[in-house]
Parts: structure tokens; C-alpha cells; sequence
């Protein structure tokens, strides 16, 4: 089986930053796309960004310029810099991670239990 950890969302100001974090392990042979999603409460879940395993990245345009979304191969983490806080930002957010594993050919697409980020005014 596989999981994902989030960790590093928490309670920030307005114009502040915070750094999520995203660890998979398991049965991994290999990591697709790895992805950041969040959802605030009684809205959908939306993209905020996601990057292949060759680094390209694309953004939700409400946060582009201000986060920046990387992985490290490696350690199958992918990280979320988040810049310039809004309370919009406000909202618990999930990573996925599509995942060949040793025992299938398939791709199947994990996700993370969420950590919730907290923006005030």
C-alpha cells in the first residue's frame, strides 16, 4: 500500500508564509504527477498546482506568483512554498500522487489526509 503525509499547514497573518510538505511511502516503484488540492468548507476540492516527475508545473491563476510548488525525487516529498498569504488561501489542503507500485503495472492516484491552513485578517 501507499501513503501520503501532509505536514506544515498551521494558523498565519495575513501576507505571511507557510511551507507544506508531502512524504509517500510504501510499495513505490515510481511517482507520476504529484499535486496540491485544497477545500474550503462547502466548496468544492480545486487544483492549486501539481508538477510531473520531470518538474513542469502548472498553477491555479489565483496563486500564481505567490506559491511555488517542487518535489524532491528522492525522498518522494512534494512541497508547497505559500507567499503572501490571503484569507481566501484559508482552507485544508490535500496532496496526491500518481503511483506505480512493485505488484502493478497501473497508475492509481493516492491521496493525503489534508492539513488544514488558516489565514487571518
Amino acid at each position: 500500500q501507499v501513503q501520503l503525509v501532509e505536514s506544515g499547514g498551521g494558523l498565519v497573518q495575513a501576507g505571511g508564509s507557510l511551507r507544506l510538505s508531502c512524504a509517500a511511502s510504501g510499495n513505490i516503484f515510481s511517482i507520476n504527477t504529484m499535486g496540491w488540492y485544497r477545500q474550503a468548507p462547502g466548496k468544492q476540492r480545486d487544483l492549486v498546482a501539481h508538477i510531473t516527475s520531470g518538474g513542469s508545473t502548472n498553477y491555479a491563476d489565483s496563486v500564481k506568483g505567490r506559491f511555488t510548488i517542487s518535489r524532491d525525487n528522492a525522498k518522494n516529498t512534494v512541497y508547497l512554498q505559500m507567499n503572501s498569504l490571503k484569507p481566501e488561501d484559508t482552507a485544508r489542503y490535500y496532496c496526491n500522487a500518481g503511483v506505480r507500485t512493485y505488484d502493478s503495472g497501473s497508475i492509481y492516484l493516492y491521496w493525503g489526509q489534508g492539513t488544514q491552513v488558516t489565514v487571518s485578517s
